[in-house]
């Protein structure tokens, strides 16, 4: 018999928030205006509550929103999956608002849902401001965006916060470079950056910043390297180590991925995720103390559709394993919604009928996003041998998230202020239980105490 042991009096990082990124699929939904036989509402509705309402959902806080490169409107690079690409604001003689109508859609009404954390991410500079014309390079690792361009980057992006914010979207956040590491040479929107290419851009985009006066509580985040591995002490050095870019910097985001390459014999150092954690973790204590790392993007990057628990407990590991490693403050999917064989997104859609499908992945999400609230504190927790628990709390209410990844049930004996269960497994989808002193974590579940 396991018992769930609280330790209060040990806590670690403050927590802000889960999020999810709208890039490809807003620009989709946006325009389902269909009615959900099921619910009655339109579909785009119905898809923004149950991600972000927290009663009728699952609560989502945080909305990464794609201020795209404008690959859609030109049809430029090589880019064959069309929702792949994305609208620009941005034109020869000025800015036409009317674009991205879909995604802008699901932006506004993510907010009047519950999201109250806005994030504009970018991908790649608009296509007027690149090298060659495109959202994505034509030779592997070299950067798209010339040094004369950067101040005109720069002033899109921050026209384009003013705008939205002036139409009541709360951006708080606005990270320009997204997985600089990356070649990019097709796929996607995309942009490759130097450490050092970097720095200058950032230290432009502070420049610009201070210029305006009603941006002055805005933050940069960045840099996002794409995998825990590789550079990002680099990239690190880049956001928290120029004294200017700190100004405009509270936190450090990086892409939680860790793909190991496909050769026959690799390293058991390459394949020690863990490890590669907790340096970096020990590394921001001694030379960035104090300053919260967060997860802003991560998905369960496999082939074909999976509904089911096996890719739910690997997500809930990686969010587990961040939580209690890197002790991220944030921690943010990538997207919410998915239309390609592929196993990413919470729900999978369906263009030819517009249909969506909610897999285990989301129940799972939910199990964290629903319950445990902005401003909440981890604290140390144990649910005994071979189960895997965080816990957070806040005015005195406490959330236990506890993973039982093994193939058979476990008993445990959980607090007599035990309020609340929740499970997600193969039968259940973050369905209540009544509060017992004795429960049964079924076998491969995700469970959520409130106590």
């Amino acid at each position: 018999m396991n018992r769930l042991v609280l330790n209060p009096g040990k806590t670690y990082q403050t927590f802000e928030n889960f999020g999810v990124s709208a890039a490809w699929w807003a620009q989709v939904i946006g325009g389902w205006t269909e009615i959900d036989e099921e619910s009655g509402m339109p579909k785009r509705e119905r898809i923004s509550q149950i991600l972000f309402d927290k009663e009728k959902g699952i609560g989502v806080r945080c909305y990464r929103y794609n201020l795209g490169g404008g690959s859609a409107q030109s049809g430029n690079g090589n880019i064959p999956e069309p929702s792949r690409r994305a609208e620009s604001f941005d034109t020869d003689d000025g800015y036409d608002w009317s674009r991205d109508e879909n995604a802008v859609w699901m932006l506004n009404q993510a907010i009047k849902d519950g999201a109250d954390e806005i994030i504009f991410f970018v991908n790649s500079p608009p296509e007027r401001l690149t090298k060659n014309g495109k959202a994505h390079l034509d030779k592997a690792f070299r950067t798209n965006l010339a040094p004369e361009n950067y101040r005109s980057f720069a002033n899109y992006c921050l026209d384009c916060v003013e705008h939205f914010r002036a139409n009541g979207v709360p951006v708080k956040y606005l990270s320009p470079v997204n997985e600089p590491v990356w070649k990019w040479t097709g796929g996607q929107e995309g942009c490759h950056y130097k450490p050092s290419q970097v720095r200058k851009l950032m230290r432009v985009f502070v420049d610009e910043m201070n210029k305006r006066p009603s941006l002055s509580d805005l933050k940069l985040s960045g840099a996002e390297n794409g995998d825990i591995r590789w550079f990002n002490k680099s990239y690190c050095r880049v956001m928290l180590g120029d004294k200017k870019i700190r100004t405009k910097t509270d936190s450090i985001d990086t892409h939680s991925y860790f793909l190991t390459p496909s050769i026959p014999v690799v390293s058991l150092f390459i394949k020690n995720r863990i490890a590669f954690m907790k340096r970096f973790r020990k590394y921001m204590d001694k030379r960035f103390p104090g300053v919260p790392v967060k997860t802003s993007e991560w998905t369960h990057m496999q082939g074909g559709r999976d509904y089911g628990m096996d890719s739910a407990l690997e997500q809930t590991k990686v969010i587990m394993e961040d939580l209690t490693v890197l002790n991220v403050a944030s921690w943010q999917l990538w997207i919410a919604v998915s239309n390609v064989d592929y196993c990413d997104g919470l729900i999978y859609e369906n263009d030819e009928p517009r249909t969506f499908e909610l897999t285990k992945r989301y129940y799972a999400f939910g199990n964290f996003s629903k319950f445990i609230e902005n401003g909440s504190v981890r604290f140390d927790v144990d649910a005994g041998k071979n189960l895997n628990a965080v816990g957070f709390t806040k005015d005195g209410r406490s959330v236990v998230v506890i993973a039982n990844r093994n193939g058979e049930d476990a008993d445990i004996e959980l607090p007599a202020d035990t309020k609340e269960i929740y499970v997600t497994n193969d039968e259940y989808s973050l369905t209540q239980f009544e509060p017992v002193k004795k429960f049964t974590l079924p076998a491969k579940s995700v469970t959520t105490i409130i106590i």
